[in-house]
């Protein structure tokens, strides 16, 4: 069987058309001061007086279920920051303060104190504050062990050194950032063909005949992206940023460059961690792994041809491997 997103239960299509009512209602609401606003990694807003906070929030998405029927989750608090904080800073904006929400159906302290201290540790080591958050206990709604994450980061950039992609143009080149493996994205898919259906595995399973049981592979949490930034944004012009989340790599860099531009992806640029060849055997086609995943990049730096040098100096000085892995096409 040949598996899909859309067989698994998560239309993209329908995602895409939420956000076009979800900016109909948001252009309803009070729009002073919104530099910009829905479709972008995060949403800027104009202060005054040259600067700009940007803001964004997400979730952990379905991993959540792999980490209760493993009954680990260290790695969650991480997932959590991750995915808005590497969101926050494409826009050229520092990391100020975060917030997170947990909503459960039965407040068992010892049960989730691994997801709130991995939020703090990873705001230490995102360069932000945790700022404070809210705990919902909700019986009824959630089953007793039912619980769900979400997290909300706030910057702060001068608005001359927004980075907004505008200048992206034809010959630019892509330099990718290595993941951790699936980060927090298409796990609804992940737990069909190797869990529920399709592979069948079992989460203590060794399948790739290392110590490394499953669960563990797949729980890895996502990897924290800011401080990395920061400093090459000192060293180095970068026209665009892109972090790779749901949509996979060529989508989420699209959403970054002018349009009437594309981009060229040599996906053979980088070595796949072996959880996507295990999930490819499974039944998901090449094309559909590239729509879903990051296969291995979970950030993206665009610079022109003549700024090469610098970023991957920069890179190198701060021991990060990269991989040029395309170009920008058209005029």
């Amino acid at each position: 069987m040949k598996w899909t997103y859309e067989k698994a239960g998560v239309s993209l299509k329908a995602a895409d058309d939420w956000i076009r009512i979800v900016k109909e209602a948001a252009s309803m609401a009070e729009s002073r001061g919104v530099v910009s606003g829905i479709g972008g990694f995060s949403g800027l807003y104009d202060l005054g007086e040259g600067l700009c906070l940007a803001a964004c929030c997400d979730g952990v998405g379905t991993k959540l279920e792999i980490a209760k029927r493993a009954g680990h989750f260290d790695g969650l608090g991480q997932d959590l920051v991750a995915m808005s904080v590497n969101d926050l800073v494409t826009s050229g904006a520092r990391p100020l303060f975060f917030l997170d929400y947990l909503a459960c159906g039965k407040l068992e302290g010892k049960r989730y104190s691994p997801v709130i201290y991995g939020i703090a540790k990873a705001c230490r080591d995102s360069g932000c504050a945790l700022l404070g958050g809210e705990t919902a206990e909700m019986p009824g709604t959630y089953p007793p062990d039912g619980f769900d994450l979400a997290g909300f980061a706030v910057g702060i950039v001068k608005k001359e050194e927004v980075i907004a992609g505008s200048d992206v143009q034809g010959g630019d080149l892509l330099v990718g950032l290595s993941s951790s493996g699936l980060h927090s994205n298409g796990f609804s898919l992940v737990r069909k063909v190797l869990l529920d259906d399709g592979l069948k595995l079992d989460l203590d399973s060794k399948p790739f005949g290392e110590d490394l049981p499953l669960f563990k592979v797949l729980l890895e949490p996502t990897r924290l992206y800011p401080k990395i930034v920061m400093e090459v944004l000192c060293r180095a012009k970068v026209k665009a940023m892109a972090h790779i989340t749901g949509g996979g790599l060529r989508d989420n860099v699209l959403r970054v460059i002018p349009e009437g531009l594309s981009i060229s992806i040599d996906y053979g640029s980088w070595k796949r961690p072996k959880i996507y060849d295990l999930i490819a055997q499974a039944g998901v086609e090449e094309g559909e792994m590239r729509r879903v995943f990051n296969l291995g990049v979970g950030y993206v730096f665009i610079v022109e041809k003549g700024e090469l040098p610098a970023l991957k100096g920069a890179l190198e000085e701060l021991n990060e491997p990269s991989f040029l892995i395309g170009e920008v096409t058209g005029p």
